[in-house]
């Protein structure tokens, strides 16, 4: 059986420092927080208000797709950023890839505006 390089000592001291400091940074704060719960306490706010519904409230779907269309365009913008940043050296293929990219993300955008997930209503 093979010994570790000594080049993986270091890793391997700091991986085991850093998970003996986690767990004996939350068994010693287990001791020393204070814990005095009472019914004010307890209850759940909306920042910093009553609250207005069940805690069980069911939200509607729109929501998680504007949330999905949202991650997808920030998606978009991180590869069209480091593309536009070396354009000059990728040459006439990757223009060419990365407008057939955006047509498609584009294509999807219409889509989802003409099913009406971008209109929000109560």
């Amino acid at each position: 059986m093979n010994a570790l390089p000594a080049e993986y000592l270091g890793i391997l001291l700091l991986l085991i420092f850093g998970a003996l400091f986690g767990v004996l940074t939350l068994f010693v704060g287990r001791f020393f927080r204070l814990s005095r719960p009472y019914p004010e306490k307890l209850i759940a706010y909306e920042s910093g208000n009553e609250p207005t519904e069940a805690p069980r409230m069911r939200i509607s779907v729109k929501f998680y797709l504007v949330a999905i269309l949202f991650v997808i365009f920030d998606v978009e913008a991180i590869y069209l950023y480091p593309w536009a940043i070396s354009y000059d050296r990728l040459g006439l293929f990757a223009l060419i890839e990365m407008l057939l990219f955006v047509v498609l993300i584009f294509a999807g955008y219409v889509y989802a505006w003409k099913k009406g997930v971008l209109q929000w209503e109560k």
